[in-house]
């Protein structure tokens, strides 16, 4: 089990479509936002006087993400998207 800290967000693209051609399309392929599934979510982040802000995310909600923004890290044979909360467009 991943236990992200600060506000740090594990995240995992979502399932690939078929064009007509019966190619398969990731949408990182594509220039707009792509949709990705919270798979960790950490604490939330520390403010200037040193108060917790609660991340507002929750494991299992799909986000729309810049697709080549987030960080791939590697963990036991399994590859991760991670990225800052502040990094995530919107909530679906």
């Amino acid at each position: 089990m991943i236990q992200p800290l600060s506000d740090f967000i594990f995240l995992a693209f979502e399932k690939q479509k078929k064009s007509k051609g019966n190619v398969l399309l990731s949408d990182v392929s594509k220039k707009k936002p792509a949709r990705a599934k919270v798979l960790a979510v950490g604490p939330g982040r520390l403010d200037r006087h040193g108060n917790l802000v609660k991340t507002t995310l929750k494991k299992g909600n799909i986000v729309a993400i810049d697709p080549f923004l987030p960080r791939e890290v590697s963990i036991e044979g399994k590859i991760y998207l991670v990225m800052r909360e502040s990094e995530i467009f919107a909530k679906l």
